[in-house]
């Protein structure tokens, strides 16, 4: 009985493991689809004129530029993260190259895209098999009848929606157009990219992500606990018989001692495992002479064979212990102090786990600006929110300092190009 349950639910366990860490690495990949690379900025630009520029494209999550301490102005870089993959590439597309300040500048992936490079080419290959198209700046005043009335000149469309805004009756600005021909498709991008509907400029291009991309694959069919538990106490009745069976042949009880049958023998009392990645509450089973399970403490959740509590390990969604200091320290800056520096400092907020001092190359050219990012690692998530609100702000050798929470799950992962 133990053995039997302890297999079933361990695979169940591992299947689970391995779905999200496919979870994790679509997120990241997505997280790195959305960033793009801007150099050769006018040493004159501010970021809200960045920010103009890159805006039609799609909603804009960041922008990061580096500060220099002395002149008190940017390096000539920046990063644009997109809360869209789409919106990063028509970026990338149109804007390379275009004069702004004064300036030609460059749009290019950050120098870390490559690494997620496998991950990337099967969302764009899974995306290849809706006829979608991403529509961006969409005039306000125009609604998803509207678009849809424009673009089904160009062929049938299975679907049209607009990214809802949280007032009621408005919309983000972009949406998605789904055709039933990939020619369409096609028309549709190449006549109405730039197109002026209403005053504005259409940023039109094609979906490089599958329709519900963010909420991450289907998870694999498993079997439900309780019909897992349930499973496993049949292979163990037969398993009980098969052993009665074997010790009184051909059901004769006159060999037996006390002439008692085996029926009789006391039922052995199992503890019923935990599995990795599951909890129970303290719980035992034991097998009656009729081979039926039946609970000998009681449990407490609903929703599962009675006798037995388990609650899945998996979150959706982890709090961060883990803050980021950006512009900080520049690379010339660095020294064998910094590390404890940053302990002492931060260990007024909480208990610090650890930090660390990364260096990241911010494009793949041999004379890219290389920045310093130091995160560290709380013991809680309230400290780490208690040192962000802290530390976001201060000056710190003629620097403005930019702290926030670091995603939990690309730092579990050893991932800090975020």
């Amino acid at each position: 009985m133990e053995q039997s349950i302890k297999s079933v639910l361990v695979k169940q366990t591992i299947a689970h493991q391995q779905q999200q860490q496919k979870s994790l690495q679509r997120h990241q990949a997505l997280v790195l689809m959305c960033r793009v690379y801007v150099g050769s900025i006018s040493f004159e630009l501010k970021e809200d004129t960045i920010r103009q520029a890159f805006l039609p494209f799609g909603p804009i999550k960041s922008i990061n530029m580096s500060w220099d301490p002395i002149t008190q102005k940017h390096k000539g870089f920046a990063f644009v993260e997109y809360e869209l993959p789409e919106a990063a590439q028509l970026a990338l597309d149109q804007m390379n190259g275009v004069m702004i300040g004064g300036r030609n500048i460059k749009v290019g992936r950050p120098s870390n895209m490559p690494q997620a490079a496998p991950i990337i080419e099967q969302l764009q290959h899974e995306a290849k098999s809706y006829n979608r198209i991403y529509v961006a700046s969409i005039h306000q005043d125009l609604s998803e009848q509207d678009i849809q009335s424009v673009f089904e000149a160009f062929g049938k469309i299975k679907s049209c929606k607009l990214a809802q805004s949280q007032y009621p009756g408005k919309h983000k600005g972009y949406g998605f157009i789904e055709y039933e021909t990939d020619q369409s498709s096609l028309d549709a991008i190449t006549s109405m990219n730039l197109f002026d509907l209403g005053g504005q400029y259409l940023r039109v291009g094609r979906a490089i992500t599958p329709p519900n991309c963010f909420d991450g694959p289907a998870a694999p069919s498993t079997m439900p606990t309780a019909a897992a538990v349930a499973a496993a106490a049949a292979t163990a009745k037969i398993q009980a018989m098969d052993a009665v069976a074997s010790l009184t042949p051909n059901n004769n009880t006159s060999n037996s001692p006390l002439g008692l049958s085996s029926a009789a023998i006391p039922p052995p009392v199992l503890a019923l495992p935990t599995p990795v990645g599951l909890s129970a509450t303290p719980s035992m089973v034991s097998l009656t002479n009729s081979g039926q399970v039946q609970p000998v403490l009681a449990a407490t959740a609903p929703g599962l064979i009675t006798g037995v509590t388990v609650t899945p390990s998996i979150n959706q969604q982890i709090p961060s212990r883990v803050i980021v200091l950006r512009n900080m320290i520049g690379i010339e800056d660095l020294d064998d102090e910094l590390e404890s520096e940053v302990t002492d400092e931060c260990g007024k907020y909480g208990l610090v786990n650890r930090v660390i001092i990364y260096q990241e190359r911010q494009s793949e050219e041999e004379d890219a600006e290389i920045i310093v990012k130091i995160f560290v690692e709380f013991s809680a998530p309230s400290e780490a929110i208690k040192g962000r609100d802290a530390l976001n702000g201060r000056f710190f050798g003629g620097r403005v300092v930019k702290a926030e929470l670091y995603d939990q799950i690309l730092y579990d992962d050893n991932d800090l190009s975020g």
